[in-house]
């Protein structure tokens, strides 16, 4: 079956039009003076390959002390997370498309040429790398000692994460039309937690690739196949036993992650994706409205809309705010209690496309153009360090 693949900025800055014939894109609001109440210290940047618009999924990542980047083109960095000091880097001589994925003294990344390769985390050293059955545009996880990975024909794949050798694969048929990009796979305890196009939150077991449970998040909707469209594109958050999700043209939702059992559902469609806590989960709606639910039942907590169709990222916490980026490189932070904006920084003229990396009280921003930036925030009241 011939598979077509939508690219969501594309679909989404046409707006409506192409689901009814009209233009009536939103223009992106425009940004209100602020009075700002809190001070954001920029610590350090460096610039990196940029993606270019290809919708790519090479969010920096974490681990001890050190981040982690993959360029389009191959380049993997290793750099000190409080100075940006390279500490080491290699070139993996192919062009990657999603990750890197960390875990257990691993890092995995996908390639566009259906490779999974695997790097000693600390050294940068080559472990090994294996063809999959097509492109990776979803960041490979790590866990059990297992190497996981989505492809882009629907497959989920596992390795033994020393050796390389393929432990299962779960081949799943995908709609014809879909969204560019893969919900990545998630591992907790003995059971790997993905999204699918077709709007299904899959658990597999994670030492055979059997079906533990399958939830319907959404179900497709409309006359026209893009009406119908419903893909989980978004990376699930697993919080203390259940699994918050987002779907495109369907809901999101909170899922047992021991037996799949839909706890609640809100229809909201989202593309970007969420972050939650035992307490509150924030999401991105497809008019870049910011919602705040209740983790418990879904019940609308606020909601904040003055940053209609201004593309942003998937909400963040940190501390007791919220960061999002948008399409002209701000970084905004808002409050979590009430939704109101809070401070912002340009820290570029790119779109920032990820969901800004959170460690401790950092916030770590990658823009399309390559740069990535840390930032912190301090109160209006604290003396400049």
């Amino acid at each position: 079956m011939h598979r077509v693949l939508i690219w969501l900025p594309l679909l989404l800055l046409t707006g409506c039009s192409l689901f009814t014939g009209t233009d009536n894109t939103d223009p992106p609001s425009e940004l209100v003076e602020l009075e700002p109440e809190l001070r954001i210290e920029t610590l350090w940047d460096e610039d990196f390959e940029g993606g270019d618009g290809a919708q790519l999924k090479l969010p920096p990542a974490y681990q001890t002390g050190v981040i982690y980047l993959a360029e389009p083109s191959g380049e993997v960095y290793a750099l000190d997370a409080k100075t940006g000091d390279e500490l080491w880097s290699l070139d993996t001589e192919s062009p990657l498309s999603g990750g890197p994925g960390l875990a257990e003294g691993l890092l995995a990344v996908g390639t566009m040429e259906a490779e999974l390769i695997v790097l000693d985390s600390e050294t940068g050293e080559l472990r090994w790398r294996k063809r999959v059955g097509s492109e990776v545009l979803s960041v490979p996880a790590i866990g059990g000692g297992s190497v996981v990975c989505r492809t882009g024909d629907g497959g989920v794949a596992a390795f033994a994460a020393d050796s390389g050798e393929p432990r299962w694969l779960y081949d799943r048929s995908v709609p014809v039309l879909s969204l560019r990009g893969d919900s990545s796979p998630m591992i907790s305890d003995s059971l790997v937690v993905s999204g699918f196009a077709g709007g299904k939150l899959i658990g597999l077991t994670l030492d055979a690739g059997l079906v533990a449970w399958e939830a319907s998040i959404s179900t497709p909707k409309g006359r026209t196949e893009l009406e119908r469209v419903v893909d989980i594109d978004s990376d699930p958050k697993l919080v203390e036993g259940t699994a918050y999700v987002a779907a495109f043209q369907g809901e999101v939702a909170a899922v047992s992650e021991s037996s799949g059992v839909v706890l609640w559902r809100r229809e909201i469609s989202s593309h970007a994706g969420l972050d939650a806590s035992w307490r509150q989960l924030f999401v991105t709606d497809d008019q870049d409205h910011i919602w705040s639910l209740d983790a418990t039942n879904g019940a609308t907590l606020w909601q904040q809309k003055a940053m209609h169709a201004r593309r942003l990222t998937a909400p963040a916490m940190v501390g007791d705010y919220l960061v999002v980026g948008d399409l002209d490189g701000y970084v905004h932070w808002l409050s979590q209690e009430d939704g109101h904006q809070m401070a912002r920084i340009k820290v570029g003229s790119d779109e920032i496309r990820y969901q800004p990396l959170v460690i401790d009280d950092l916030v770590y921003v990658l823009d399309e153009g390559g740069t990535l930036t840390v930032l912190k925030a301090h109160p209006l009241n604290a003396e400049n360090p």
